[in-house]
């Protein structure tokens, strides 16, 4: 058990450094995109910059998410063998398609990094796009696996071999178009809400310097916005997640609101944490008869509880505090788009209360705590399965029993990397200071609004 703990560990350790850049590689070119249309509607050079500062951003971003991404899947192969026999045989087909996504993305961003003051304004356009489209691909593409191990499908296992193998009905499992559209639109969110930190920032650190000011709220209102309309979408998609826990893995459902006894009008437990021995939520607000509605829409549906279950086939308890905080943040980043948008476009402030300029900085943090959160949710909750009710976790891990040493050097490994990071992008952009490229444009005239 030592070393299934330890394995889970380290490549969870691995996706959770992973899913930062693959996270920001989806989200930030739908902004360059946005921002790019927005220049060629208005003709508002500084639309042009974001676009280009941010695309900046993205490269270096793609390089930590391209070796880390291919970490993972090495560490697929030698931590989980078992696994991977399975994957193999049956949904080896999204990886297949990912290379020509990442082929898609990665030949397109270097022609708008490269090109793109040399090539028509549709070229600019079509180029950003396909590197929105390629990116959002390769992250639904490789979800759908993790798709597959809560709902796995398209194969049966006779006599210990897997057979009736069915490709398409394991790519398109019962879950693949919920899990898709969760990991698009949560990435496009979080995409949003980190332009919006980083602009917010930066308009509190120059607000005696009114252009510049006045180019970070612009980035501030549009992360804003496409934040906040994501995070709406990504509340809806939860709730048709949650139908889908339901319906398929109810022990997981059950483990997320700390629910043991089977009932109608089960109530939504907000807050708290699970105890075992009481069986109850302790210190959490109950919302009665929330939960059957969350299920399947209806009050008096009826929620298995994990008495039903036996004991030994119960996801970790914690998962409910994960939960609860994954959708505490959304609530909260939700709250903030409205707010945002109220106070500058129907009060039509042009400068929001410090307080609320420092809410606007940690958007971008919690934004992607709360995809950390539900990553480790969606993984964990899954336990003790690594494909649901097909193969225990500990029957597919690796015999090696080498794996403290490899953990304690990967972990250095991304310390560093995630420090190369924050001092690359630092050295970047204190070289090629915003001020610079606007001084290069002549500024808008008074009382004219892009």
């Amino acid at each position: 058990m030592e070393d299934v703990v330890i394995a889970r560990s380290l490549f969870g350790t691995t996706m959770g450094f992973h899913i930062i850049f693959a996270t920001l590689g989806v989200g930030i070119p739908l902004m360059i995109l946005i921002a790019e249309l927005m220049y060629q509607k208005t003709q508002n050079r500084e639309y042009a910059i974001m676009a280009k500062r941010w695309t900046k951003a993205k490269a270096v971003l793609l390089g930590v998410a391209i070796p880390t991404g291919t970490i993972a899947g090495v560490q697929l192969s030698l931590l989980w063998p078992g696994f991977m026999e399975v994957i193999g045989k049956v949904m080896a087909l999204p990886f297949q398609i990912e290379i020509y996504a990442f082929f898609i993305e990665a030949l397109f961003i270097s022609i708008y990094v490269y090109a793109a003051d040399r090539i028509s304004p549709w070229m600019r356009i079509l180029s950003v796009t396909l590197v929105t489209i390629g990116a959002a691909a390769s992250a639904v593409l490789i979800t759908n696996v993790h798709a597959f191990e809560g709902t796995p499908a398209g194969f049966r296992i006779e006599n210990g071999q897997i057979v009736d193998v069915d490709p398409w009905a394991a790519f398109f499992n019962p879950s693949f178009v919920v899990t898709a559209a969760h990991v698009a639109v949560s990435a496009f969110m979080t995409g949003a809400f980190v332009i919006a930190s980083v602009a917010a920032y930066k308009m509190l650190r120059n607000k005696h310097d009114e252009r510049v000011y006045k180019f970070h709220r612009k980035a501030l209102i549009m992360g804003l916005v496409v934040g906040g309309i994501f995070s709406f979408m990504t509340a809806i998609n939860g709730h048709e997640s949650a139908q889908q826990l339901h319906q398929y893995q109810p022990e997981k459902l059950a483990a997320a609101e700390g629910l043991f006894e089977t009932q109608s009008h089960a109530p939504l437990a907000v807050g708290g944490f699970t105890d075992r021995e009481a069986k109850e939520v302790k210190w959490g607000i109950e919302v009665p008869w929330a939960l059957s509605f969350l299920a399947d829409d209806r009050f008096d549906t009826v929620v298995v509880g994990l008495d039903d279950f036996p004991e030994e086939y119960w996801p970790p308890l914690f998962v409910h505090t994960l939960f609860n905080a994954m959708v505490g943040i959304g609530s909260l980043l939700i709250m903030l788009s409205l707010v945002g948008f109220f106070w500058s476009k129907i009060l039509k402030k042009t400068t929001y209360p410090k307080w609320l300029m420092w809410l606007f900085v940690a958007a971008g943090p919690l934004s992607m705590l709360a995809i950390e959160f539900g990553w480790i949710f969606a993984c964990t909750g899954r336990q003790p399965w690594v494909i649901y009710r097909v193969m225990l976790t500990e029957d597919a891990v690796t015999g090696n029993q080498n794996l403290a040493a490899l953990f304690i050097a990967f972990a250095g490994i991304y310390v560093l990397l995630g420090v190369a990071v924050v001092m690359v992008l630092r050295y970047y952009f204190k070289r090629h200071p915003i001020e610079d490229e606007l001084n290069d444009i002549p500024p808008t005239p008074t009382g004219v609004q892009a």
